[in-house]
Parts: C-alpha cells; sequence; structure tokens
C-alpha cells in the first residue's frame, strides 16, 4: 500500500475530479521536476485542506495564497528578506543550490511545509521541511508529503506541532474540505 492509498483510507478525498494539472507546464514554470507522490495528491484531493489545518498547495489554485507557483516566489522572497535581517538560516541550505519549495501551509499559523531540493536529487528523495512561519524554528522530516501528511494526521509524525489534532475530543473521521468549500465560496 502506498502512502496515497492509506492517506485516501484515512482520509477519503471529496467526490468529483479535481481539475487536471499541466504538469509539464508547471514543471517548466518551476524549473525543477516535482515528486510523483505529490502529483498523485493533487490529483487525487486537489485545492483545500485536510482537517481544517493543512492546506495544499496546488497549481493553478486561482488564488495566490492557495497556488504552488505564487508561494514558491513569495516565500522564497519572504524568507530571502528573514535571513537577510538576521534569521538564522537553515543548516540544510548552506548547500550551493539547495533550495525550499513549498507545497502546503498551516492553517492560521504563518507556518509552511516544504521540499528540501538539492542539487541532484530526485524530487522522490527531498525531505519535509516544517517552518513554524513565526519563527526562526525548522524541522526535518523523511522523503513524501503524503506519507507526511498520514503521519500528521493519525499522531505519529516526530513533530513539536499539530498536536491541537490530537487534543481530545480526536475527530471521528479525518476530512479534506475543497478550497471553495472550506472558505465558504
Amino acid at each position: 500500500m502506498t502512502s496515497i492509498d492509506a492517506l485516501v483510507r484515512l482520509c477519503p478525498p471529496p467526490a468529483g475530479a479535481p481539475p487536471a494539472v499541466d504538469w509539464a507546464g508547471t514543471e517548466r514554470a518551476l524549473g525543477l521536476p516535482l515528486p510523483e507522490d505529490y502529483k498523485r495528491l493533487v490529483g487525487t484531493y486537489g485545492s483545500g485542506v485536510f482537517d481544517e489545518t493543512v492546506w495544499l498547495l496546488v497549481p493553478d489554485a486561482g488564488r495566490p495564497d492557495h497556488d504552488l507557483l505564487a508561494q514558491r516566489e513569495e516565500r522564497a522572497e519572504v524568507l530571502e528578506s528573514l535571513w537577510e535581517i538576521g534569521e538564522e538560516r537553515p543548516e540544510e541550505l548552506e548547500e550551493p543550490g539547495a533550495v525550499v519549495v513549498p507545497w502546503a501551509f498551516e492553517e492560521g499559523s504563518g507556518a509552511f511545509l516544504y521540499w528540501l531540493v538539492r542539487p541532484g536529487s530526485h524530487p522522490d528523495t527531498w525531505p519535509v521541511l516544517y517552518n513554524e512561519g513565526r519563527g526562526p524554528l525548522w524541522e526535518r522530516h523523511g522523503p513524501g508529503c503524503a506519507a507526511f501528511l498520514h503521519a500528521v494526521l493519525t499522531g505519529t509524525a516526530d513533530t513539536a506541532y499539530f498536536g491541537h489534532l490530537y487534543e481530545v475530543p480526536k475527530p471521528a473521521a479525518h476530512r479534506f474540505e475543497k478550497a471553495g468549500e472550506a472558505l465558504g465560496e
């Protein structure tokens, strides 16, 4: 069973297929390939939020706050400005050519989930980095955004964050809401 299969079993996607994504065009615009599990995740769920907490960034989402390409540019500018004023840069980014690319964010916290992209590394091996958003702390996790989401939703992620998802009473079922539905559109 793949991480996507486990996630779908835990948190069923909404009815109806999400809009198709031009992956070749997206990867050209980014200047790099994307992990296969992310493509499957977007193809399964589309733009929206897991358990009212983790928003998935999707190419051509229709909203800059939820768009993968728009957020890549915005987050690069934000992080660069923070590092210029003295916030500590993650050690992994000291390697020449290493960058972070956002793929999700945590509702209301300013925190983002990134892939750590290192020169010559295959997209399916990119680790997930969590940045707390309103502070300098970063956490490193294994590769796979679907595996990370599954671990967060089941409470098995080795993280100092997302604790509110495990408070009693726990939700009877996990839920993914399409962006339009979650935003009341």
